[in-house]
């Protein structure tokens, strides 16, 4: 069965998209920790990430590092911090998220829904940066 982010990419399931190509795609998390919170995923659908080919690894970093700077020039924040947690869907994936400070990447901080029309909004200002 494929996993809810294979399914974003095939579009059966709507999605906030930042970017695209052969390989990988990046979105908007709807249960964002911080605004701008974006997901970047291999198009591979590998549980582990440590189990991708070394160079889809690689090219998920380079991916990943394209969409963080644009994440930076889009939503005011003093970095973009990166996880990898690996729990919450099974495959592969990038948290890049817009922090201010160490806590702003506590993960079992209560998360709510965003509203449609903020993360537009927000995806529209991410993809104007890249």
């Amino acid at each position: 069965m494929a996993s809810i982010f294979t399914r974003i990419i095939q579009g059966e399931i709507p999605a906030f998209k930042i970017a695209e190509d052969e390989n990988y795609f990046a979105f908007l998390d709807v249960f964002p920790l911080a605004e701008g919170h974006t997901l970047v995923i291999p198009k591979q659908e590998v549980d582990n990430i440590f189990d991708l080919d070394p160079e889809v690894y690689k090219g998920l970093f380079e991916f990943s590092q394209k969409i963080g700077i644009a994440l930076k020039k889009a939503v005011p924040c003093v970095k973009v911090g990166i996880s990898v947690v690996g729990l919450e869907v099974p495959h592969a994936h990038v948290h890049l998220i817009p922090i201010n400070k160490v806590g702003d990447m506590n993960f079992s901080r209560e998360k709510s829904k965003a509203a449609d029309e903020e993360l537009k909004l927000v995806q529209e200002r991410i993809i104007g940066a890249l």
